[in-house]
C-alpha cells in the first residue's frame, strides 16, 4: 500500500532517484522482471468456437438430451409431435447467443481501457526530462504529470502543485480530484481517497506534479479490472439462472 508510506520509504524500496531518474540499465532489468506497461491482450478464438462453448453448461446439455429424446420418441411413436423439440432447441439456440453478446461486450469493455492508456510519457532518466512510449514505462521510473496528460502508470505522488486528477475511469465519479504529495494515508482506503496516488488511465486536469512508479500494466488498478474482465466466466444468461433455481 504505497500510499502509507512516506516519499523516502518509496524511493529507498523502489530503489530510483528523485532528481536522477532511472539510468539505461535499470530501466532494461525493470523491463525484464517486470514486462511493458500495457494491458494483456485477451485469447481470441473464432466465433465458432465461441458458440460452441455455450454449450458447455449441464443444464444446456440436459436440455438438448431432453429435446432429442422427445423427437425420437414422437418419431418412433409416428405422433409427429416435435414442437416442445423445437422450443426447447430454439431457447437453447437463443441462450447461446445471448452468452455471445455478454462475452462481445465484455471485449469491448477491455478494448475501451486500453484506449485510455497513455500515448507517451514524460519521465525522468540519466537526470535529464525525455518523452517515451507509454508502454516504456517502468517501475521507479520518475513521471512528470501535467495538464492535459494520461496517467501512464500508478504512482506514489513525490510533488503535487494545484494537481488535480479526473479518475472517472476507475471510480465514476467525474470531479476531479485534488492531489497531496505530502500526505501519507491509513491502509485500506478507497481509490478516491488516495490523494496521494495516481493511477493509470486517469486525467490530470489541473496543475502539475511528478510521481514514482509504483505499478505498471497489469498490475495497476486499472490493470486489475481489465484481468478480472477477461479471466473471469461470462455472466449467467437469464435461462441459465432460472434453470439453475428451479433445480
Amino acid at each position: 500500500m504505497w500510499y502509507t508510506k512516506t516519499i523516502n520509504e518509496t524511493v529507498n524500496e523502489l530503489r530510483t532517484n528523485i532528481n536522477f531518474g532511472l539510468n539505461e540499465e535499470d530501466v532494461k532489468r525493470r523491463k525484464e522482471k517486470f514486462g511493458k506497461n500495457k494491458l494483456a491482450e485477451p485469447k481470441k478464438e473464432s466465433i465458432i468456437i465461441r458458440f460452441i462453448k455455450q454449450f458447455n453448461d449441464f443444464m444446456i446439455i440436459t436440455l438438448i438430451i431432453a429435446a432429442i429424446i422427445s423427437a425420437i420418441i414422437s418419431y418412433i411413436q409416428k405422433t409427429g409431435e416435435y414442437i416442445d423439440s423445437i422450443i426447447i432447441i430454439a431457447i437453447v439456440v437463443f441462450n447461446s447467443i445471448m452468452g455471445l453478446l455478454q462475452e462481445y461486450k465484455a471485449e469491448k469493455s477491455i478494448e475501451a481501457l486500453k484506449k485510455m492508456a497513455a500515448p507517451v510519457a514524460k519521465v525522468r532518466r540519466n537526470g535529464k526530462t525525455i518523452t517515451i512510449p507509454g508502454e516504456d514505462v517502468v517501475i521507479g521510473d520518475i513521471l512528470i504529470l501535467e495538464a492535459g496528460n494520461f496517467v501512464p502508470a500508478d504512482c506514489r505522488l513525490i510533488k503535487s502543485f494545484n494537481l488535480k486528477i479526473e479518475e472517472s475511469s476507475l471510480t465514476g465519479e467525474t470531479v476531479p480530484v485534488e492531489k497531496n504529495a505530502d500526505i501519507i494515508l491509513k491502509p485500506n482506503i478507497a481509490i478516491g481517497d488516495s490523494i496521494n496516488m495516481a493511477f493509470s488511465s486517469t486525467i490530470v486536469t489541473s496543475g502539475h506534479g511528478e510521481g514514482i512508479v509504483t505499478e505498471v500494466g497489469m498490475n495497476t488498478k486499472v490493470g486489475n479490472i481489465a484481468r478480472m474482465i477477461a479471466t473471469n466466466e461470462s455472466p449467467e444468461t437469464p435461462l441459465q439462472r432460472k434453470l439453475r433455481r428451479s433445480w
